[in-house]
């Protein structure tokens, strides 16, 4: 790889890390939500929504396609996020 080559790969490298540095702070934004949602289940059984999910995936999908956006890409990233966070509630569930 050429020297110029590489300085421009280092700039886009740095510019992923400030990305992944905003999305860290989205993820602890979200999983507070989540646990303010985890507050109001009574059962466990409840942890698991999937009209909802079904609903959130056709929703990404078509903003995917609407801002030209892999919709593959997207829908593995959210359907990981959604199961990370559902084992998560399983995990932290208090029995009231």
């Amino acid at each position: 790889m050429s020297p110029d080559k590489k300085k421009k790969l280092h700039k886009l490298r740095k510019k992923l890390d400030n990305l992944d540095n905003e999305l860290i702070k989205l993820v602890k934004f979200r999983t507070k939500i989540v646990n303010d949602v985890l507050k109001l289940k009574t059962y466990k059984n409840e942890i698991v929504d999937k009209k909802r999910i079904s609903k959130i995936l056709k929703n990404i999908k078509n903003k995917s396609i609407k801002n030209k956006i892999d919709p593959k890409i997207t829908n593995r990233i959210w359907k990981n996020m959604i199961y990370a966070y559902i084992s998560y509630e399983r995990r932290n569930f208090k029995k009231k």
